[in-house]
C-alpha cells in the first residue's frame, strides 16, 4: 500500500496479486486520492454514486459578475460523485439510511407533529393497522406460546396430500431456519393464486382506503359526502415482504378534520371507529382478476388482521408513536430480497420481457426468450419458492390477458409492482420536502463556506450545465467506499444519541 503520510514510498503490486488488490493499491496511491475520499463522504459512503461532468457557476444577477464556479475539470477524476438515492439497503446501504430517517421523520411528524405540521395532530383518533395476504398452501413457521417454541404443523397419522407428502411438520424451527416460509408440499401450493394476488395488492389497497371512508360514514349516519365535509382519512403505509414471498401492509390511518393535519376532527370521532370500521372495510373488499383460460380469481385480503390504537407513551395500552415510526421506517428500505429472491430486474430491457419488439418479429437482444441476454432463470440464487414463484411470473406474462400486469418486468418483486411506502396528500410533509430542506441546509453551508450571498438572495444566479458520465465504483474503491461509509454511520449514531440524552 501507498504511504499515506506524505512520503514517496509505495507498493508496486504485480499481476501475481488479486486484481481487486492491484486496483485498491493503485487508488489509495493515486494523486487526486484525498479528494476522492472527500466526494465519498459527502455522498455518506454510497455504494453506486452517479458520475457528473458539467460545470456551475453563481452569477451576480444586477452586474453578470461571476461570483463562485466550479468545473469538474478541476478534479482528479475529472467527475463530481453524486449519492445514486436508492431506497434498498441491499443496494446502496448509505441511501438507504438516508431514506429510512426520512420515512422515520415524515412518519413521526404525522403522529406527533413537526416538520410544517402542528403538534395537535397527536390528539387526532389513530391506529396503527396491518393487512396480510391470504393463504395459498401450507408454510413452514415459527410458532411460539408462553415463550415455548411448538411443533410447526401438526402431524396426523396417515395423512398425506395428493402428492404423497406429509401434511404436518414436527419441527421446532429456529429463527434462521431456511425452511420458514418454503411451501410444505410446493406442488399443492397455488403459485398462480399467489403472484395474481401480489399483482393486484396494489389496487386492493385502494379499494380498502374507499371502503373505510364508506364505512366510517355508514357508522357515522351520514353520506359519504357529507361525511368528507367534516372528516378527512389520512394514512401511509409501507409494503412489507413476508418469507413466503407475499406482501402485507402495515399501515398509520388517522382522522383529521376536513383540512387535514392542521384541523382538528369533530369530537364525536374517537379511536373505536377505526377499530370498527378497518375489519369491516377488509371483509368487503374484492378485486377480481382479468378472464384468462386459467379462469379469474376473486382475490381478497387474508383473515389475520391487527389494529392497535397509537398512543403517546409506551405506558398506555397501545403501541407508542416512536415504535411505530420506526417500525415502517425500518420495513421502507427493505424490498423482496428478504424473501429469497434477488433485487434486480430480470427482463430484457428492450423488449421489457415480451420477447418480440412487435407481433411478429423476435427482440434481437434477448433472442425472443424475454430474459436478460445470458441469464438463466435455473441458475437464480434464490430460494427453490421464489424461483417457482418468478417461473409463474413468467409463464403468466405471455398470457396476453395479463399483459397490463407487467408480469415478467416485475418478477423479481415476485409480481408486487406497487409503491412500497405511500401516504395520502394531507397525511404530514412529503420525502421531496424534506430532500429539498437539506439540499438547501448544504447549500446554505457552502455559500457561507466561500463568503457568498445568502440562499435565495434575489441578486445571485445559479447557472450550470451538467452530463451523465457512469455511476458505481472500481473494485478497490468499492471497498474504500464502505470503510467510509461506516466511519460515516458511527459518527451519525453518536450525533444522535447525544441529542436524544
Amino acid at each position: 500500500m501507498g504511504n499515506q503520510d506524505g512520503g514517496d514510498e509505495s507498493v508496486q503490486l504485480t499481476g501475481e496479486h488479486p486484481a481487486w488488490l492491484v486496483d485498491l493499491a493503485q487508488v489509495i496511491n493515486s494523486p487526486g486520492h484525498d479528494r476522492w475520499q472527500a466526494m465519498v463522504a459527502a455522498t455518506g459512503g454510497c455504494a453506486s454514486p452517479v458520475h457528473l461532468i458539467g460545470e456551475s457557476a453563481i452569477v451576480h444577477g444586477g452586474t453578470g459578475e461571476v461570483l463562485h464556479s466550479y468545473d469538474t475539470r478541476d478534479e482528479p477524476s475529472g467527475h463530481l460523485l453524486v449519492a445514486c438515492g436508492n431506497r434498498r439497503a441491499s443496494v446502496c446501504a448509505a441511501c438507504s439510511a438516508v431514506y429510512r430517517a426520512d420515512t422515520f421523520q415524515l412518519i413521526r411528524a404525522g403522529l406527533s407533529g413537526g416538520k410544517g405540521v402542528p403538534e395537535q395532530v397527536s390528539g387526532h383518533p389513530r391506529v396503527f393497522a396491518t393487512l396480510t395476504a391470504p393463504s395459498f398452501g401450507p408454510v413452514h413457521t415459527r410458532r411460539e406460546k408462553n415463550g415455548k417454541v411448538r411443533t410447526c404443523r401438526p402431524r396426523r397419522r396417515g395423512k398425506h396430500c395428493e402428492h404423497g407428502n406429509d401434511v404436518g411438520c414436527l419441527a421446532r424451527h429456529e429463527p434462521n431456519d431456511d425452511r420458514l416460509g418454503q411451501p410444505i408440499c410446493p406442488d399443492c401450493y397455488d403459485y398462480p393464486g399467489a403472484v395474481l394476488w401480489q399483482a393486484h395488492a396494489g389496487a386492493l389497497w385502494h379499494r380498502f382506503t374507499l371502503e373505510v371512508r364508506r364505512e366510517l360514514a355508514r357508522q357515522a349516519g351520514m353520506s359519504r359526502a357529507a361525511f368528507g365535509r367534516q372528516v378527512r382519512v389520512s394514512f401511509a403505509k409501507v409494503a412489507e415482504y413476508q418469507r413466503r414471498g407475499l406482501v402485507h401492509f402495515h399501515a398509520v390511518i388517522r382522522l383529521d378534520g376536513p383540512k387535514g393535519a392542521t384541523d382538528l376532527p369533530p369530537e364525536w370521532t374517537d379511536h373505536g371507529m377505526l377499530v370498527r370500521a378497518i375489519p369491516a372495510a377488509a371483509r368487503r373488499v374484492e378485486v377480481l382478476s382479468p378472464v384468462s383460460p386459467l379462469g379469474r380469481r376473486r382475490l381478497v385480503w387474508g383473515d389475520q388482521l391487527d389494529i392497535r390504537p397509537i398512543v403517546m407513551s409506551e405506558a398506555l395500552d397501545g403501541v407508542s408513536e416512536r415504535a411505530v415510526a420506526g417500525y415502517i421506517a425500518k420495513y421502507a428500505t427493505k424490498g423482496a430480497e428478504a424473501s429469497g429472491t434477488v433485487d434486480h430486474r430480470l427482463s430484457c430491457k428492450a423488449c421489457r420481457g415480451d420477447g418480440r419488439v412487435s407481433d411478429l418479429i423476435p427482440c434481437e437482444h434477448c433472442r425472443g426468450t424475454g430474459l436478460r441476454p445470458g441469464l438463466n432463470l435455473e441458475l437464480l440464487p434464490v430460494t427453490e419458492h421464489a424461483r417457482r414463484m418468478i417461473r409463474t411470473c413468467w409463464e403468466l406474462g405471455a398470457h396476453p390477458e395479463y399483459a397490463g400486469l407487467r408480469l415478467r418486468p416485475w418478477a423479481h418483486m415476485l409480481g408486487f409492482r406497487g409503491h412500497f411506502s405511500s401516504k395520502s396528500r394531507h397525511y404530514s410533509v412529503t420525502l421531496g420536502k424534506l430532500r429539498g430542506i437539506r439540499s438547501d441546509h448544504r447549500a446554505q453551508e457552502s455559500r457561507e463556506r466561500h463568503g457568498l450571498p445568502a440562499l435565495g438572495d434575489a441578486t445571485t444566479l445559479v447557472i450550470g450545465h451538467w452530463r451523465f458520465a457512469g455511476i458505481g465504483h472500481s473494485p478497490g474503491e468499492a471497498i474504500l467506499a464502505e470503510q467510509i461509509r461506516q466511519r460515516v454511520q458511527t459518527v451519525r449514531a453518536i450525533a444522535a444519541q447525544r441529542a436524544a440524552e
